[in-house]
């Protein structure tokens, strides 16, 4: 029910097949559609609290901090967002209805501006490879490798996208100038040797369809050949198997793969130590979700390449709750991994393999890795062969960065312009990491280091989402961090607001705006403050927008994160009404104007919140869940018993917080979009929800896309998503003319 940031862009031509005759205005007949939602970074302030400096053990020290966000508490009511700023030349701003702006931040520019990030790795020869998304070839992920003109790797009739797991992710590695991948279109492994014109070369074999993919996989050094999770559909497309398997690399020949490791439920982030022949990998099973608990393993390699002498490093403990995640080892062999264990934030610890310990390497409160909804994720990286880890945190809504010389312990912060930090890749002194802020899209910058390892003496972008959105910095909004209070007394949320912003316009004197919330998707998962072209799309037209992290969110441990355990449709919701409360009393938004939407499990909080409650006048479900129960049979694997964890055991709880069984409370119109080869949610389930409607008698429209899965990807259909939920809200709830051409969808009991 993940849908961040890989879910999220874009490809392109333009068709949606519209429910039982939802006919456009004037009709524009049935087409085929895909898409793909965008994510942009933001920008933030510079110089951090000082309480950050003190929260590493003692025998760490920081050189330099960073800044904290604007912040907005209940303690200190936020006034309402003064006039935006005059026009270029020193026009004043029009007076006009909030809504009702004109901005060049078109729904085209939405769905074609940004390309989306799959993935970095460094080639041999120290440059960047990544994995970009393209709007314009239909969001075909590419690898491409850092030139003095970036240059395409794989072939025109290739994409490098994984299946895996639904949600994909690790879908290529690569060795000196080889390149090994998984294709979209048969799901099998490629060989690709950089910059020699040569074909791609099968390393699996065809089963006939793409019932089998690979992620997560590395070169072994010990042998010839690739390391690799594969999850086998052919028998079970509900519950595949997953295993760790080789691939052989020598010879021409194809073959089977050979199994490594077999019989739990996943495995995740095989990882060979350089020095000896070993490997480390994740595993977890049922009804766990890997941020839950999983387990750290080690085994060892025979002289014939099987895996003996298997040791759990972390996890084994019942009386001890964790959830380890990416092991690493050292230039010197050592161990290092990603824990939750006794603080519940996910720190920086290693595996003393002499006493068989596991020693905190950086306590802090704080996360240094984000929950593993997809493969490949690299939160920190060796500097070359030295002892030194370049790694990022989460704090209080935004991330840091940061060198830690693990032999003196001491650990330098590091000043750059980004706010929100993901995956990193480092060479000797130097390394490339995704970023972004309030203002700078996503990202990727090369970073040098001083000779001392401990200051930035160079940083370059080089690659961006969205290279020429700094055209429309004028009219960006920027985020606030917004502290709330939430139904539980003496409890807090938090959440991004986004105020109205247009230098050409400004509201009515006696108007306020109306608000857009959004929820989104995971639900286990985190909305940063980063430039959002979808965001600002709203907000330069005069909306106000709330992005909530509420309660069951990550990026504040593990306590914040099972808030929802048990309690999902209730603390979520909650949170989200009390969000928007909080924001009306505050001055900042019309409470008769208050809407909602939201993708996946962002969807089914937005229904929920319209059945269960009567805060909201509006809603839009992208690919939501309608019915709990449907979604337990139905789902895929890997989070076929998520939802067990955040519903509970009650089987009462799945039927009363199941929005399809209460449609006679909902009370306001709603809008539903779906794609129409969603496998983790079925489509079934908008169909039910929009025919209740319908037949209830409120207004309701349904748009479903041909070829779409769980989160759209075709630039026409993001655009389409865009354009419908605006002119849905503004006429059913705005009081506005929306300034966009914009032909509306029929709308049943309205139209």
């Amino acid at each position: 029910m993940q849908c961040n940031l890989f879910h999220f862009l874009a490809a392109l031509p333009f068709a949606a097949v519209l429910q039982t005759n939802p006919t456009l205005v004037p009709p524009l007949g049935k087409m085929a559609t895909r898409l793909a939602s965008i994510f942009s970074p933001a920008r933030s302030p510079t110089s951090a609290p000082a309480h950050l400096l003190h929260h590493a053990l003692p025998r760490f020290r920081h050189r330099r901090a960073h800044p904290a966000p604007p912040r907005m508490s209940s303690s200190s009511a936020a006034s309402p967002a003064p006039p935006a700023a005059a026009a270029a030349g020193g026009e004043k701003p029009t007076p006009a209805p909030y809504g009702s702006w004109r901005s060049p931040i078109t729904a085209d520019v939405v769905s074609g501006a940004e390309r989306r990030l799959g993935g970095i790795a460094l080639a041999g020869d120290g440059r960047l490879l990544w994995i970009e998304g393209r709007p314009e070839e239909k969001g075909r992920m590419v690898i491409v490798k850092e030139e003095d003109k970036p240059v395409d790797v794989i072939p025109q009739e290739f994409a490098a996208r994984t299946l895996a797991q639904e949600y994909g992710g690790g879908a290529f590695a690569v060795d000196k100038n080889v390149v090994v991948f998984s294709n979209y279109k048969d799901q099998r492994l490629y060989k690709q040797e950089i910059g020699t014109g040569g074909p791609a070369v099968p390393l699996t074999p065809d089963y006939g369809a793409p019932d089998v993919s690979y992620a997560d996989g590395v070169f072994d050094p010990h042998f010839s050949r690739y390391v690799t999770v594969v999850e086998d559909r052919r028998k079970d497309s509900l519950n595949p198997t997953t295993t760790i398997a080789t691939i052989n690399l020598s010879g021409v020949d194809v073959h089977e793969p050979k199994v490594l490791i077999s019989g739990n439920d996943f495995y995740a982030f095989p990882r060979i130590d350089q020095n000896k022949k070993r490997m480390a990998w994740i595993e977890w099973s049922h009804p766990n979700m890997p941020w839950d608990k999983s387990e750290l393993w080690v085994g060892h390699f025979s002289e014939s390449g099987d895996l003996t002498k298997r040791v759990c490093i972390a996890g084994g403990n019942p009386l001890l709750v964790e959830s380890p995640s990416e092991p690493k080892w050292s230039p010197k062999g050592e161990l290092f991994f990603v824990t939750d264990r006794e603080s519940g934030f996910w720190n920086i610890y290693k595996w003393v393999e002499q006493t068989n310990e596991i020693v905190p390497v950086y306590a802090l409160d704080a996360e240094f890795t984000r929950p593993l909804w997809v493969f490949g994720i690299s939160s920190y990286d060796f500097l070359g062969n030295t002892n030194h880890i370049i790694f990022s945190y989460r704090q209080q809504g935004r991330s840091y960065l940061g060198v830690l010389d693990c032999d003196s312990g001491s650990v330098s912060l590091l000043d750059i312009p980004f706010s929100d930090l993901s995956n990193v890749v480092a060479g000797d002194n130097y390394f490339y990491i995704e970023g972004a802020s309030a203002s700078i899209p996503l990202s990727i910058a090369k970073v040098t280091l001083n000779e001392s390892k401990t200051e930035v003496a160079n940083f370059s972008i080089v690659w961006s989402s969205s290279p020429d959105v700094v055209q429309y910095k004028p009219f960006f909004s920027t985020p606030e961090l917004v502290e709330f209070p939430t139904s539980k007394p003496g409890q807090k949320a938090y959440a991004y607001y986004y105020p109205p912003s247009n230098p050409k316009f400004q509201g009515l004197p006696d108007e306020k705006p109306p608000l857009l919330v959004k929820t989104h998707g995971g639900p286990t998962a985190e909305t940063r403050a980063v430039l959002d072209l979808s965001v600002q799309y709203w907000t330069s037209r005069g909306w106000a927008y709330v992005d909530v992290n509420y309660g069951g969110s990550t990026g504040y441990g593990r306590e914040y994160r099972e808030r929802l355990l048990d309690k999902w449709g209730i603390v979520d919701v909650d949170d989200c009404c009390s969000c928007a409360n909080f924001l009306v009393e505050s001055g900042k938004v019309d409470g008769q104007r208050l809407c909602i939407t939201g993708r996946s499990a962002g969807g089914y909080t937005t229904l929920a919140s319209l059945a269960f409650r009567d805060t909201f006048k509006a809603g839009a479900s992208l690919y939501g869940i309608g019915d709990l129960t449907l979604m337990r049979v139905e789902t895929h694997k890997f989070e076929s018993h998520y939802i067990d964890n955040l519903v509970g055991n009650d089987e009462r709880a799945y039927y009363e917080r199941s929005p399809i069984n209460f449609v006679n409370q909902f009370t306001c119109p709603v809008i539903l979009f779906q794609g129409l080869e969603d496998k983790v949610v079925p489509p079934d389930q908008a169909q039910k929800i929009y025919n209740a409607l319908k037949e209830k008698g409120l207004p309701v429209a349904l748009v479903e896309y041909e070829g779409e899965q769980h989160g759209f990807r075709k630039a026409e259909n993001i655009k389409f998503t865009l354009e419908q939920q605006m002119m849905f809200f503004a006429r059913l709830v705005g009081n506005f003319e929306v300034a966009d051409d914009i032909t509306p969808i029929k709308i049943e009991n309205f139209d």
